[in-house]
């Protein structure tokens, strides 16, 4: 994928892996629009990088998404990549105790989905440019699941899914369909502090950069480039060592 001259719109652009990816763009030569919920957010992702453009909107409502679509598209007539990175994780109770269905709901809309229906929005605007891309942002949880939060494991196994599909339906055009599987990456997501463990947010954007930069169509590191490529009969063995662990 060439990184310079594009014009890339990043959902969840303000923080995390979006703002990381946003501000890579950035210093490659492409134009970037950061879309979030929260123009405060949208404001301090600026301050740290003044080039970005930036959109509110909510990818969680389909007339949300809808309303991206035209909005983005009237700004920027040449847009040309999208990358769905905009996610979210709760932490519910066990399944079998009281659920708040809602915070379920909420992460099968935002997490799957806003990228299928923005994908799809997209695509067709997207054969009309030269070079174009469609980015999903999915995890290695797609491949080995953690128990105690499986309506997001989930999400992120059928965004693997449809990314498989839609990549195939779009084999023929001028639209790559790229998909990023981060592993635990240390950033808020989930709630501040619950991701410390994870691998430093920088070493994992100058490493999804380079694979990028290289034309590779999947891509993950370290924990979820071993899940991505191991065996089912080595991924049956990480999910009880994993929830054993849990």
């Amino acid at each position: 994928m060439k990184l310079s001259g594009n014009r890339v719109l990043i959902t969840g652009g303000a923080s995390g892996i979006g703002l990381g990816l946003a501000k890579e763009f950035v210093k490659a030569g492409s134009q970037v629009i950061a879309c979030g919920r929260r123009a405060d957010q949208l404001k301090e992702a600026k301050q740290i990088c003044p080039q970005l453009h930036t959109i509110v909107a909510d990818v969680s409502t389909a007339s949300g998404r809808e309303d991206l679509f035209q909005q983005a598209t009237g700004q920027f007539k040449d847009l040309n990549v999208l990358i769905n990175n905009a996610g979210i994780q709760n932490r519910p109770p066990k399944l079998l105790e009281k659920q708040d269905w809602f915070k379920h709901a909420q992460e099968i809309e935002t997490n799957l989905a806003a990228p299928i229906h923005l994908s799809i929005l997209f695509a067709s605007y997207f054969t009309k440019q030269k070079n174009a891309a469609i980015v999903n942002v999915s995890s290695g949880l797609a491949f080995s699941p953690l128990a105690f939060i499986p309506t997001y494991c989930a999400t992120k196994a059928a965004l693997h899914s449809f990314t498989l599909s839609l990549r195939h339906q779009l084999k023929d055009t001028s639209v790559e369909v790229i998909e990023i599987i981060p592993p635990a990456v240390n950033t808020d997501l989930g709630g501040k502090g619950l991701h410390d463990f994870g691998v430093p947010l920088n070493d994992f954007i100058s490493h999804i950069v380079q694979h990028l930069a290289a034309g590779d169509l999947e891509m993950g590191y370290q924990f979820s480039e071993k899940g991505r490529r191991a065996s089912r009969a080595e991924l049956d063995e990480l999910f009880v060592a994993m929830n054993n662990r849990a």
